[in-house]
């Protein structure tokens, strides 16, 4: 009986086969199990309509699938495809660090199954499971994406960095509070504009008209100081 192979490559050799090589054979596997561990690869996209590829490379290292970490990189001019197997099944981080304002999808090589996809201005990571949970449509799911919340803790910021990643804008929880408090945004921008974000004290917000100018106010405070002294 020959060997076979996980949908990762590792080689699974059959028994009183590969006499004096074992050894060779065993130490391949255990740095293909090392790489999708914790692997790093980069990956440069196809800059074509036809998707780029990841396959198994059986018995061997080196795959890009089989890498923990993928990191996409080259100069796109249109949007891309990046495919996998349909028996993989594993976890990946990925960086999108392609340049060209395209979107770049991530998905099984065939099937209806769900895809994971960067938009046109997201250059930032992923971290995405490979199911490989029906035999023709499988699923990808991009985690972060799907998660149930997000908690910082110890005080610390929600940071927004800008393009160049020089500076950024951000939110932080005050030093102690009291109770915990949830807002709800609203579902749609505020129908024009100088209208301001107020709540209904249960943590759900509504845009509301901002009331009374700042040139209103001052006006009405010099001619009350005029009447009144």
């Amino acid at each position: 009986m020959a060997s076979t192979y996980t949908p990762l490559g590792v080689e699974k050799m059959a028994t009183g086969e590969n006499a004096g090589t074992w050894g060779t054979k065993t130490n391949t596997n255990l740095e293909i199990i090392e790489q999708f561990a914790g692997g790093y690869t980069s990956q440069a996209v196809t800059d074509s309509g036809t998707p780029t590829a990841l396959s198994v490379s059986d018995g061997s290292t080196g795959a890009t699938l089989s890498h923990r970490v993928i990191e996409f990189t080259g100069s796109i001019s249109g949007a891309r495809v990046v495919t996998i197997p349909l028996d993989v099944q594993t976890f990946y981080i990925i960086k999108n660090s392609t340049s060209g304002a395209y979107t770049l999808q991530f998905k099984y090589v065939s099937g209806s199954g769900d895809t994971v996809t960067w938009s046109s201005t997201d250059k930032g990571t992923k971290i995405i499971y490979a199911t490989a949970n029906d035999g023709t449509n499988p699923d990808l799911v991009d985690m972060m994406a799907t998660s149930s919340g997000i908690t910082l803790s110890n005080n610390n910021a929600l940071l927004f960095n800008d393009a160049d990643n020089d500076a950024a804008v951000g939110f932080k929880a005050p030093t102690t509070v009291s109770g915990a408090v949830t807002w709800t945004l609203p579902a749609a921008d505020a129908a024009s504009s100088g209208y301001a974000l107020t709540s209904n004290a249960s943590g759900t917000l509504s845009w509301a008209s901002a009331g009374v100018s700042v040139s209103n106010v001052i006006g009405k405070s010099i001619a009350m100081a005029m009447i009144f002294g």
